[in-house]
């Protein structure tokens, strides 16, 4: 399927990817899947993303010490993000991918001026128990689309207080269920094969290897400077997928 360019286009996608995610701590499917999406179809993007994704969340979402606690909390936002994937998984069959490309790149460039911009929603606990299981049905309808978690996902854990190390252990619960909830999605609409499964477990080398460099440079490079030029590309990454998408769509 795959020709020795696009194979190292691939690996090297899940390196930067990995690096990404080794210094902030997050990034890796919302990077590949951005890159990806430029050189190759969205279905594929998405089928490649999900052994990286998912063996390197997991871990996220175990670690830290809050588990038990983080998710009795948001179990009705998981549970809803979860079970509407396969709504939004639909929509590849059906639907213009490069309208699809152009969702991508929207919630892309909202994600990246939200961070860049400070801005932080706020929910009181009696508001978290709507909000959650509605905002969880956007975000698995959105994450079905376009393989991206993070809007309206990551926006609402950040939302609801929780302390630092929560919050990085519920983005590695919510990432993990998502890349779990999609692969399934995608084997349901004929869109996973044992090819793209074989690609995507062999990709989890460079991103574990890109973790490993990126733990590396964390120490001797400011966090906050590098999510700011992360954040710059990703918004400049989005438009670009955009205004290709745009060429693409049937006149």
């Amino acid at each position: 399927m795959f020709d020795v360019p696009t194979i190292s286009v691939i690996a090297a996608t899940f390196l930067l990817a990995g690096t990404v995610k080794g210094i902030t701590g997050l990034g890796l499917p919302t990077v590949s899947l951005a890159l990806l999406t430029v050189t190759i179809d969205m279905p594929t993007a998405m089928a490649l993303l999900l052994v990286p994704s998912f063996a390197t969340n997991i871990w996220q979402a175990v670690v830290g010490g809050n588990g038990r606690e983080v998710l009795i909390r948001i179990w009705p936002f998981l549970m809803a993000a979860t079970v509407t994937v396969w709504i939004g998984a639909m929509a590849l069959t059906k639907a213009d991918l490069s309208t699809l490309s152009a969702l991508l790149g929207g919630l892309l460039i909202v994600y990246a001026i939200t961070n860049l911009a400070g801005y932080r929603f706020q929910l009181s606990r009696k508001n978290e128990q709507w909000a959650g299981p509605l905002l969880g049905c956007m975000n698995g309808v959105l994450t079905g689309m376009t393989g991206s978690f993070v809007v309206p996902g990551v926006l609402y854990l950040q939302a609801i207080g929780l302390t630092r190390d929560a919050l990085i252990q519920a983005m590695g619960m919510l990432f993990s269920a998502s890349t779990l909830a999609l692969a399934i999605a995608l084997q349901g609409n004929s869109l996973l094969t044992l090819e793209l499964g074989a690609v995507s477990t062999l990709a989890l080398a460079p991103a574990v290897l890109g973790m490993i460099v990126g733990q590396k440079i964390r120490k001797n490079l400011s966090e906050q400077i590098f999510k700011r030029i992360f954040f710059i590309s990703l918004l400049l990454l989005g438009a670009y997928i955009i205004i290709n998408a745009l060429k693409l769509m049937p006149q």
